[in-house]
């Protein structure tokens, strides 16, 4: 294994390919071109007073033409600007472009290196940084350093004092340019002293847009955080949006909240369109695999064969963003063995007493740097952190907050309704016997006693389906116990319920369709069986849970076993029951004997499905 440590110096690399992406508003740019075109006119208007002050720093009078173009030249660039809305990208090349010729150009006629005008490379490469960032702003130096010793060329082959003889012959002004600072001595150090302050003022610029794209980026992120959204929605565009800007593969999240040994992990394959998180539970080695503590809080990871086994190259940094050693890699080897990777980034998060987890980006395309990439990607967690776990409260929030409103309600029909129901119902069976009456009205009040009676029994169930919204393992089974208990007191059919010792571990949104569908098959061999004894059994089988339904009562039209898609085709069972099975991806089958009863099977996986999270 092999750890990166960290260079005291600025090191010079293209930038990642998100911050690349990220230009400059045409706002931003049209208010670049007009601060940089001012700059231009004073530095100009400064060269033009200096040289009225001094006139011994031009040499000709093609100096002086050439600096009043200059500063007509940029006055035109300023009405050009102040005229138009928009600046667009081959107008700030050619305005470029003629920055840098001017000042080579201006430099033959001036009285040495270490006159002012020497200034209008430093304005010309700070206008380079300034726009664009480190690659442009070298280039720029490169190009004023080339045209200085093209012009020491032209010195040394005769051109310049060909074009005096030149002009001679058409009476016009010599140039009257200086040799002597283009003798390569000399150009020496000033072409160092150009390739110097372009690596110098690109570099701070390269930071300056790199911090103005992280910010913009994190903004961006901090935006997709929405209440109508929810957490799952909001975890899905948030991964969605980082795939897309490392260019990663696959994006995974595992969670784990406070007081449970469960992993949840959840995993989004594409950026590309509409995308959702499809959530897993990790199973009993989950926590080894995802969430195994290490002495690192953040890592970027490239995996290599190396002998027939996998070697890590691994950049580390703490819960503080400095370097440190990955020390053992057994988790990134297990988590490699889960989830194959050439490269991967992983960030830990703890927000709250309640939650905590790691995220991982499978390879993404890093070219700036691991650490730079890693640290941002780390601060990001750090700051988006906190808005998404705001909504995983307010989630937590909600659902207690319906619990405790449900309750209400139920108390509220318990004590008001369904007491007020059973009241009338007395009353009327008390009317029946106590007040002999024709035959007729008697039969219609005994039909009106049954009415009252049925409206009781459902206002009920309504009741225990209302209790049922807040469910999960370890409440599921004294539910389901209770529920068939109170089946038999109300009905007077004998019901048992019968569960496996071992220990019963599916999520909440499982656990609750599972209590639904419950209910939901009482209900009818209540209404429609006829039956005198019904069985309710939670059973484990192979991996999977088998609840299972069954009565003594007529049964349904057919005889025989049928599965879902057979019952789905001639909608024997309730719609309720398929759809609730369905919406855990479970498998159903209908058990029937005419006559002799009938046999519902629920199967369903311990992993959880992208539907059921998204009910949670």
């Amino acid at each position: 294994m092999r750890t990166l440590s960290r260079i005291p110096f600025p090191r010079l690399r293209p930038r990642s390919l998100w911050r690349s992406r990220v230009p400059f508003s045409p706002e931003e740019a049209r208010r670049t071109e007009n601060w940089l075109a001012t700059a231009r006119v004073l530095l100009a208007g400064s060269a033009l007073l200096a040289a009225w002050m001094d006139p011994g720093e031009i040499r000709s009078i093609w100096g002086y033409a050439l600096l009043d173009f200059y500063v007509i030249h940029g006055l035109g660039i300023m009405f050009l600007l102040r005229s138009r809305q928009r600046t667009t990208l081959p107008f700030r090349v050619l305005v470029h472009g003629a920055d840098v010729i001017w000042p080579g150009v201006i430099s033959l006629f001036t009285t040495g290196q270490n006159n002012p005008f020497f200034l209008f490379f430093l304005f010309v490469i700070a206008a380079a940084a300034y726009r664009w960032g480190v690659w442009e702003t070298v280039m720029t130096s490169a190009a004023s350093v080339s045209l200085l010793w093209f012009e020491s060329f032209a010195f040394h082959s005769g051109w310049i004092e060909s074009l005096n003889q030149l002009l001679a012959r058409v009476d016009l002004a010599l140039l009257h340019a200086d040799a002597a600072p283009f003798e390569p001595q000399r150009l020496f150090m000033r072409s160092i002293y150009l390739v110097v302050m372009g690596l110098l003022l690109g570099y701070l610029a390269e930071q300056q847009k790199n911090l103005r794209a992280e910010k913009d980026q994190a903004a961006k992120l901090l935006g997709m955080v929405r209440l109508d959204e929810g957490l799952a929605g909001t975890l899905s565009q948030i991964l969605g949006e980082l795939l897309k800007l490392y260019g990663a593969s696959r994006a995974l999240v595992a969670s784990r909240e406070s007081g449970s040994q469960k992993v949840w992990v959840g995993v989004l394959e594409s950026w590309q369109g509409v995308a959702e998180l499809k959530w897993t539970d990790s199973g009993q080695g989950g926590f080894n695999v995802y969430l195994q503590e290490t002495a690192f809080s953040s890592c970027y990871a490239s995996c290599r064969e190396e002998d027939g086994a996998k070697a890590f190259d691994i950049v580390a940094l703490n819960a503080s963003e400095m370097l440190v050693k990955a020390g053992e890699v057994g988790f990134l080897r297990r988590f490699a063995e889960a989830h194959p990777f050439k490269r991967l980034m992983a960030v830990s998060y703890t927000y709250g007493p309640e939650l905590s987890g790691r995220l991982f980006l499978l390879d993404p395309m890093i070219i700036s740097g691991a650490e730079e990439d890693l640290s941002f990607l780390h601060n990001l967690v750090r700051q988006i952190g906190p808005a998404i776990y705001n909504l995983y409260l307010l989630r937590r929030l909600r659902r207690r907050a319906g619990a405790l409103e449900r309750a209400r309600l139920v108390r509220e029909l318990h004590d008001g309704a369904v007491q007020s129901l059973i009241g009338v119902e007395m009353q009327v069976d008390v009317l029946r016997r106590s007040h002999p009456v024709a035959e007729p009205v008697a039969m219609e009040l005994v039909r009106i006693q049954h009415l009252l009676r049925e409206e009781v029994m459902k206002l009920r169930e309504l009741m225990y389906q209302m209790k049922s919204s807040d469910m999960d393992a370890r409440k599921l089974p004294g539910f389901l116990r209770d529920t068939v208990q109170r089946f038999q007191r109300e009905t007077g059919i004998a019901a048992d319920f019968l569960m496996d010792d071992e220990e019963f571990t599916l999520p909440a949104p499982i656990c609750r369709e599972l209590a639904r569908i419950t209910q939901e098959a009482l209900v009818n061999v209540r209404k429609h069986s006829g039956a005198n004894r019904v069985l309710v059994q939670l059973l484990a089988s192979g991996g999977w849970w088998e609840l299972i339904v069954e009565d003594n009562g007529a049964g349904f039209p057919f005889n025989g076993r049928v599965s879902q898609s057979e019952l789905d085709a001639v909608g024997y069972l309730p719609a309720i029951i398929r759809e609730r099975v369905k919406l855990i991806q479970g498998k159903l089958t209908v058990e029937s004997r005419p006559g002799h009863g009938a046999r519902i099977e629920v199967w369903v996986s311990p992993l959880p499905v992208e539907q059921a999270a998204a009910t949670d």
